[in-house]
């Protein structure tokens, strides 16, 4: 049975690298109480046997091939079923694409954050991302729910981007609905060291949005910098994210800077551009990086016979990535926002 060396060793990357699709579930408590439950391959459960406030979930693999999330993930797992990070909170850790893990790319078929709040039900098409969205939306489900009402929820998608950014971190705020934005939320990020956040416009099918819109839990996709392969990521500069989400779970309370409007760097998302024929391109070269501004007139992309041109100086690329599916996103682009009342 896979439990006795995952107590040894507390290498749940491993063993979900070793079972892409599927493991039993199974559970064993830690010496200090903790419950340990593994729900399926890439999904943990931890529980500690004291009051929790806050229900937390962390995901990372969602694209397999962004790794530095992966290892930050990897080593606060390490670090809990060891007995060197004690918890105060409830947690659920997810590695949501195994499969593509393994194959060091960013999917096997499909774009699996394009499949959430019921995406991946909307077609006949079947594949193993289509499956996974499905339960891991069933798993946050009855994390969510298997707790009283009105307790925290939190959950952070961590990722790294394709492209280099001007702004090597950056958060990406789901669309509310109209409800306003945290104060509280910008001061974690910012002690994750992140200060560079994009409110989005629109619903969308991303995970985090997902939790934000279905659960109303504080819920960002979070850019860690650059995507690069296992081994060649710089943990020293995850150290500050790492603190961060470690303090998250093992504190009842966690103090985070007093608020200050001149730490961040706050963008709106402007507009979206999607792919929706064979030929299309960008007019910038592929070292153009996410937050790249151009003036008003622009050329940002051709779509077919349609040109896309910056419709205001300043005017930002975000996410470029010219070989989509057809239909999906292609490009975002933001302008810059400031702090203002829809902020509490």
């Amino acid at each position: 049975m896979y439990l006795d060396n995952l107590k040894k060793t507390g290498d749940f990357l491993t063993l979900t690298r070793n079972n892409e699709f599927h493991l039993p579930a199974s559970s064993f408590t830690l010496a200090n109480g903790t419950l340990v439950e593994v729900l399926d391959t890439g999904v943990i459960q931890f529980t500690p046997s004291g009051r929790t406030t806050k229900d937390v979930v962390l995901s990372s693999a969602i694209h397999g091939n962004e790794t530095a999330p992966i290892e930050i993930c990897d080593q606060l797992i390490q670090s809990i079923i060891k007995g060197e990070l004690v918890l105060k909170q409830r947690v659920l850790f997810i590695y949501g694409n195994p499969k593509s893990i393994n194959i060091a790319k960013r999917f096997v078929e499909e774009n699996l954050n394009r499949l959430f709040n019921g995406e991946h039900a909307k077609s006949n098409i079947q594949n193993p991302e289509r499956v996974r969205a499905e339960k891991l939306e069933q798993y946050v489900t009855a994390f969510f729910s298997d707790v009283e009402e009105g307790r925290y929820r939190c959950h952070y998608d961590l990722h790294t981007a394709i492209r280099g950014s001007k702004n090597e971190k950056f958060a990406v705020y789901p669309y509310l609905h109209g409800k306003p934005w945290k104060k509280q939320q910008l001061q974690f990020l910012l002690s994750c060291g992140v200060n560079t956040v994009l409110t989005m416009r629109a619903a969308a099918t991303t995970f985090s949005y997902f939790s934000s819109f279905v659960f109303g839990a504080d819920a960002f996709t979070v850019e860690l910098g650059q995507v690069k392969p296992f081994g060649e990521n710089d943990m020293s500069r995850f150290a500050q994210t790492k603190a961060t989400l470690s303090a998250l779970i093992s504190q009842e309370r966690v103090e985070y800077k007093q608020f200050n409007a001149n730490d961040f760097e706050l963008f709106q998302v402007h507009r979206t551009i999607n792919r929706t024929q064979e030929l299309f391109t960008f007019p910038f070269p592929e070292s153009a990086v996410n937050f790249t501004g151009f003036n008003e007139g622009e050329l940002l992309a051709t779509d077919g016979e349609v040109e896309y041109f910056a419709e205001v100086d300043g005017e930002a690329i975000i996410f470029p990535n010219a070989n989509v599916a057809l239909g999906q996103r292609a490009l975002l682009t933001v302008i810059p926002m400031e702090v203002s009342d829809k902020f509490i």
